[in-house]
């Protein structure tokens, strides 16, 4: 089995961080390949640069395309929002998940509420929605921020573990939630500092796409082509892959 795990930023330091989670989640014979888009925003913390990478990834995978060079047998998008997951279930006949709905996912199987713990106050709202669309949030206590972007806690690991515990302490005492979700792909690293500080469950999102993925690639389904998800009309694209065009 071959994963494809895309960090939609461009920080090779934090695709580094995403590859060691998705390795340490990969059972035995799974094979993780991590890259980033060849363009797009270093961090995601704004619509504007969720936006341009989701055009990222999807270059990134129209690319691999071009070149005959696409093997996987799903794809992860280890970005905590809608960074083109939709896009490129229309693009793929595999399995794609993102990092938000199967980190809630897993939540809701292990406790009745889950909190999220985000980087900064507002990506609060795009992660309401997300979980809002995927049928979610219902089971959402709340989504807290620990006031660091996305560069600082890849920057400072230790710092922001002390920011993200703070704010998973107030999930818990003062939301009423009985596992944590880590709102981002930074922050792979922080679950056992949460478990031990709170003695609650806390699920990264990359470990968990890269779980499901292997549920989903072993129980031979996919993302079904009869609806939402059918491929989209084959309207003329000029400069596509955007990277190929400008020689990236």
């Amino acid at each position: 089995m071959k994963i494809l795990v895309l960090n939609p930023n461009t920080s090779v330091t934090m695709s580094a961080e995403i590859d060691a989670a998705a390795r340490a989640a990969a059972a035995p014979g799974t094979e993780i390949v991590t890259t980033e888009p060849s363009f797009g925003a270093a961090a995601i913390d704004s619509a504007a640069e969720s936006y341009l990478s989701a055009v990222g990834v999807m270059d990134a995978v129209a690319s691999l395309q071009a070149t005959g060079t696409f093997d996987f047998n799903a794809v992860v998008l280890a970005g905590f929002g809608e960074h083109g997951k939709d896009a490129l279930q229309e693009m793929l006949e595999i399995p794609v998940l993102d990092i938000a709905e199967s980190a809630a996912h897993v939540a809701h199987l292990i406790g009745r509420r889950f909190s999220v713990v985000t980087t900064l106050a507002r990506s609060i709202a795009p992660i309401e929605d997300r979980l809002l669309l995927a049928g979610l949030a219902a089971h959402c206590a709340s989504v807290r921020a620990c006031g660091l972007g996305t560069a600082e806690v890849d920057a400072d690991p230790a710092g922001a573990i002390t920011a993200i515990v703070a704010e998973a302490e107030l999930a818990v005492t003062e939301d009423g939630a009985d596992v944590i979700c880590l709102g981002c792909a930074g922050m792979a690293g922080v679950t056992g500092a949460i478990t031990d500080a709170l003695g609650v469950p806390a699920v990264d999102g990359v470990a968990a796409a890269v779980g499901l993925a292997q549920m989903l690639v072993g129980l031979g389904v996919s993302t079904s082509k009869a609806g939402a998800y059918a491929p989209g009309p084959d309207n003329p694209r000029s400069h596509w892959p955007l990277s190929k065009a400008l020689g990236l």
